[in-house]
């Protein structure tokens, strides 16, 4: 049985978190971890970027972003063409971003979400589907 890729990055914030979803789901999932790999302090848009590309490409199905807010790595990877990066704090978040926005990376905060509410939210975000119809009609008018 072929696993799915998943893109994962993180800043120095998001680092340990990182590692912790890695060894949660790696079971479920094939994880391309783009780094970072230490908790020395790096910059988060290299991180973001560099998921966003794999995903863009084709190299794997979604990603998985985190830095201490998910702000500031969520903004780096929607500079990415064809990616839809969705920071989200809870479930309802997580769903809404992949029914309605067919969101193909998750950018969660390892300092403002507790670890068990994130692993919520990653579930929903792996095994919720795009509703398209409508929602696809808009996701045609965010792409220039």
């Amino acid at each position: 049985m072929n696993k799915t890729n998943i893109a994962i990055g993180s800043d120095h914030a998001g680092y340990e978190l990182k590692q912790k979803i890695i060894e949660k789901y790696s079971s479920k999932y094939n994880f391309i971890n783009f780094g970072t790999n230490t908790a020395e302090s790096v910059d988060y848009p290299i991180y973001g970027h560099k998921v966003g590309i794999s995903v863009s490409n084709g190299e794997a199905l979604r990603g998985i972003i985190i830095c201490g807010s998910g702000i500031g790595i969520s903004i780096s990877a929607n500079k990415i063409k064809g990616i839809r990066a969705a920071l989200c704090s809870s479930k309802e978040h997580a769903k809404l971003s992949r029914l309605h926005n067919n969101a193909n990376v998750l950018a969660v905060g390892s300092r403002l979400t507790e670890q068990e509410e994130i692993f919520n939210i990653i579930d929903v975000f792996l095994n919720t589907d795009f509703e398209g119809g409508r929602h696809q009609d808009r996701l045609e008018k965010i792409e220039i």
